[in-house]
Order: C-alpha cells, then sequence, then structure tokens
C-alpha cells in the first residue's frame, strides 16, 4: 500500500475523487482516505502545511496503515532560471534548508547526531514518475534535482539565490524534507514531486495565486498515471 501526501485540500480532493472503496479515518486532525486509486490501494491525506504536520503525518501512515512508501504531490517556487512556473520537480534528494546547528560546528543544512542528512529520492519511482511525466503531461518540463524544504515560504531574491548558492537546490517548498526523513528512519521509499507555481523571488506572491490550481492539475495528473505504473 503506497501513502499519498498533499499539503492542501486542492490537491487531496482532485485524488480522492479518483478513487474508490474509500473509508475514512480522522487521526490527530487529519482525514486518512484509505481506498483504490487506478487499481491500487492506497492511503490518501492531507498533511496541513509546514514539516512538523508532514512528519506526523507519514509517520501515522507507517504506523496505522503500514504503507511500503510514500508520495508526496504538491507545489513549489522555482530556484533555477531554467525551470519555470508550471514545470515538475522529482525529488533526487532532500534536505532542510532552515536546520541550523552551525553554533555546534555543522555545517547549515546538517541534522546532529544523524548519519545521514540529505535524503535521497527512490530511483524507480523517479524514473517511472519521470517517463510519466513525459506521455502525461508533455507541454511542460520535468526535473530531477534537491527539493530544500523549510518552514517559509520564500519570496525574496536574496533568500532565493542562497538557497541555490548553499545547497544547489532546484525548487523550494515546505514539507518534502520532513517526509523524506521520515521515510529514512523507518526505511521505505520516497518521492517528492512538486508543480513550480512560482519563481520564489518578489514575484513570488503574484504568481503563487495564478498558477496555484494549474500546478495542482499537473501534480495530480501525473500521480494517478505513476501509481498506475508502480507495482
Amino acid at each position: 500500500m503506497l501513502g499519498i501526501i498533499g499539503a492542501m485540500a486542492e490537491e487531496v480532493a482532485n485524488l480522492k475523487a479518483e478513487m474508490e472503496q474509500i473509508k475514512v479515518s480522522t487521526i490527530a486532525g487529519m482525514d486518512f482516505y484509505e481506498g483504490c486509486l487506478r487499481g491500487k490501494e492506497v492511503v490518501v491525506v492531507r498533511s496541513g502545511i509546514g514539516k512538523v504536520n508532514a512528519a506526523i503525518c507519514s509517520q501515522i501512515l507507517v504506523d496505522k496503515y503500514g504503507v511500503n512508501g510514500i508520495i508526496n504531490t504538491g507545489i513549489a517556487g522555482s530556484l533555477r532560471n531554467h525551470i519555470n512556473i508550471g514545470d515538475i520537480v522529482l525529488s533526487k534528494d532532500t534536505v532542510q534548508h532552515d536546520m541550523d546547528a552551525t553554533g555546534f560546528g555543522y555545517e547549515v543544512g546538517q541534522i546532529p547526531q544523524m548519519e545521514e542528512s540529505v535524503f535521497k529520492g527512490d530511483l524507480n519511482m523517479i524514473q517511472t514518475a519521470e517517463d510519466c511525466c513525459k506521455r502525461e503531461i508533455p507541454e511542460v518540463g520535468v526535473h530531477v534535482g534537491r527539493v530544500v524544504s523549510g518552514d517559509q515560504f520564500i519570496s525574496d531574491k536574496e533568500k532565493k539565490n542562497w538557497l541555490l548558492n548553499t545547497f544547489q537546490g532546484f525548487c523550494t517548498e515546505m514539507e518534502g524534507a520532513a517526509i523524506a526523513q521520515t521515510a529514512y528512519l523507518n526505511e521505505i521509499p520516497f518521492l517528492i514531486i512538486r508543480a513550480i507555481s512560482d519563481k520564489a523571488d518578489d514575484s513570488a506572491h503574484m504568481d503563487y495565486a495564478e498558477f496555484e490550481a494549474k500546478a495542482i492539475e499537473h501534480s495530480v495528473k501525473l500521480v494517478t498515471a505513476l501509481i498506475e505504473e508502480l507495482t
């Protein structure tokens, strides 16, 4: 069984509409929709915004539902000029950009007392998602690279440049690395899928509102095709 996490109600509503034989359970204030999507057993849930919500949600999927993999759909801000609004980014790996224990001698982004701080996406999920993206939404670009996460909406060009230069990120958002860390600790594969809704700079507030709906549409189309392909 796969767990599918969306950060926003709109994402989950579109996925839920595709499901059959739905059973709903509410845990920690989150509604978990268990059922079939394209013939596969899945649990679809809205985590809410931010790393804490995302981590709690991921652990519930493991403990309550025994999922053997997690897919996280959503939207993000681009950190690179060639990654345009509407494009898809698949997580080669993830890192938390607001983890800062440099006062104790750690590098920024490094999690104290953990062997890993950069969490790698599942290669099979990445390749399958890339193939599905090119087939299902060929009008958009698909990029495999680093997703950087933090409890901040990035709308400042200086901060955007810092994220790019410090972490070599492809896009920035608020949940992916927390889901990745939870998956890593539970030894299950994961994939973060992000549709680009803005450029994470001074125009971000305007772009986000205009392109959010299209970004969600692309994410949902991709994840439904991906579920069908994964065994």
